[in-house]
């Protein structure tokens, strides 16, 4: 949003914030989402570079296609455990998983302090 559509709806009495504002995510929130949305990009991204569809990564993880639909979507039901172990199913390294999480690209920010 620009600086002079922000101070009109400021001044007409309008809050601006983002979605962790809006959500009252703390910081340990936000990180932890960060580091889900992470994990599922690489992940599918893994799929696709080996050409495997869902269907096949669910056989793969002895699961079903639309879990594995779950996973790339980042339904809340789906744990990190079954991310971890799906993206080492998929011949990822444990330094692999750790670079996925640490190079989160920042989706939800906040200028939230820990408190």
């Amino acid at each position: 949003m620009d600086a002079i559509k922000r101070q009109r709806l400021e001044a007409a009495g309008w809050r601006v914030g983002d979605a962790a504002d809006f959500l009252e995510l703390s910081a340990e929130e936000i990180a932890f989402i960060e580091m889900k949305l992470s994990l599922i990009k690489r992940l599918k991204q893994l799929r696709i570079t080996q050409n495997l569809s869902q269907e096949s990564l669910a056989k793969k993880i002895k699961s079903s296609q639309s879990r594995v639909a779950k996973i790339e979507a980042g339904d809340p039901s789906v744990s990190l455990d079954l991310m971890v172990r799906t993206m080492l199913a998929l011949g990822a390294t444990r330094e692999d998983v750790a670079l996925a999480i640490t190079s989160s690209n920042v989706i939800i920010s906040s200028k939230k302090k820990h408190e």
